[in-house]
């Protein structure tokens, strides 16, 4: 599909304003691995690898705004547990990683992670489907490399997003941000390979009416969704945790 200019939401007050980026990491817990991906510009991403085997499923995670990799320390062990790889970066300005976020690089950015993550995988002997999932604002990356990576990507994991740019758009005419996010969900009806859609039932920052809306566009025919009855944004763990890694483990190895 046309490619599309997303430059304008790298205005600096769109960013300062769309990112909430953290610092901090931690000692590599036993058994884990640590990387750096350069990305360019002498920057780094820093991300983290919790392992299952070597012949088991990767997930590539994306997580949402204001978090970081080491915030998945706890909840990466839960992936392993089903038998899955759980491979998580950080975003530029997150966790170690240099640099400053913007919306384009953010989605450059998945791609040279997908790239460098599959020459790690490939070289520690790790030979299994490689999965991408998205939270919140990391549906952007999800949602690029699954428009664009069909023969690498076995599916595609969407939690608690929807196909908006959301807050992205702000300060830009309405015109250009109608036509941006007329393209944008284009961009994520595309979306062909397998799909799983897990979101809150009262999600109030990414509506579920939306969420059920992208589910049926989707262009996939092999797709799922699971709603958490009660549910919020970032409380779907708290709320559903068997349903919600029964999905995952269903929808992988089913």
């Amino acid at each position: 599909m046309a490619q599309v200019d997303y430059s304008p939401l790298d205005d600096p007050q769109i960013s300062m304003s769309s990112f909430f980026p953290r610092q901090g990491w931690s000692d590599t817990p036993e058994g884990v691995q640590d990387y750096t991906v350069n990305v360019g510009d002498n920057i780094g991403l820093s991300c983290r690898f919790f392992p299952a085997g070597n012949s088991n499923p990767t997930i590539l995670f994306f997580y949402g705004n204001g978090e970081t990799a080491i915030d998945y320390n706890s909840i990466a062990p839960m992936y392993n547990q089903i038998g899955i790889n759980f491979f998580v970066a950080d975003y530029r300005g997150y966790g170690k990683s240099d640099g400053t976020p913007s919306f384009t690089t953010m989605l450059s950015d998945a791609n040279t992670v997908l790239e460098a993550m599959q020459i790690v995988l490939g070289a520690s002997g790790f030979h299994g489907p490689i999965y991408v999932m998205g939270r919140s604002m990391g549906r952007h990356s999800a949602f690029e490399l699954a428009a664009k990576e069909e023969q690498v990507i076995s599916g595609v994991i969407i939690e608690s997003g929807r196909p908006s740019l959301g807050q992205f758009t702000s300060g830009l005419g309405p015109q250009q941000a109608a036509e941006m996010e007329e393209a944008y969900r284009a961009k994520a009806a595309s979306i062909a390979i397998r799909v799983l859609v897990i979101h809150g039932e009262m999600d109030a920052l990414a509506p579920l009416k939306d969420a059920e809306d992208m589910f049926r566009n989707f262009a996939s025919t092999d797709k799922k969704m699971l709603m958490i009855p009660g549910a919020g944004h970032n409380d779907l763990l708290f709320n559903g945790l068997d349903e919600y890694f029964t999905a995952i483990r269903d929808f992988i190895f089913g």
